[in-house]
């Protein structure tokens, strides 16, 4: 059985197309998500695709992933991070 605390994050760290690294708090990366999803929202993936609401969207990548391809050079990648022990 996985250990719960494998979930747990504080922030997450986020690399995107010309642009400094971030650190975002989980709210912040939500937001960031919610406004990639809105913006591309023909672009994404399939299986983004099947799933219905931008919030539903946005928990799946959340859950699921850690990059997104938006289009040809540019990217949105994301990490989640523990802050301390």
């Amino acid at each position: 059985m996985s250990d719960s605390l494998m979930f747990n994050n504080d922030a997450y760290v986020l690399l995107e197309t010309d642009s400094p690294e971030q650190i975002l708090t989980p709210a912040e990366m939500s937001a960031k998500l919610q406004e990639i999803v809105t913006k591309f929202a023909d672009e994404l993936p399939p299986d983004v695709l099947a799933i219905s609401g931008i919030e539903n969207r946005v928990q799946y990548l959340l859950d699921t992933s850690c990059e997104l391809d938006l289009a040809p050079g540019e990217y949105l990648q994301w990490y989640a991070v523990r802050l301390e022990k």
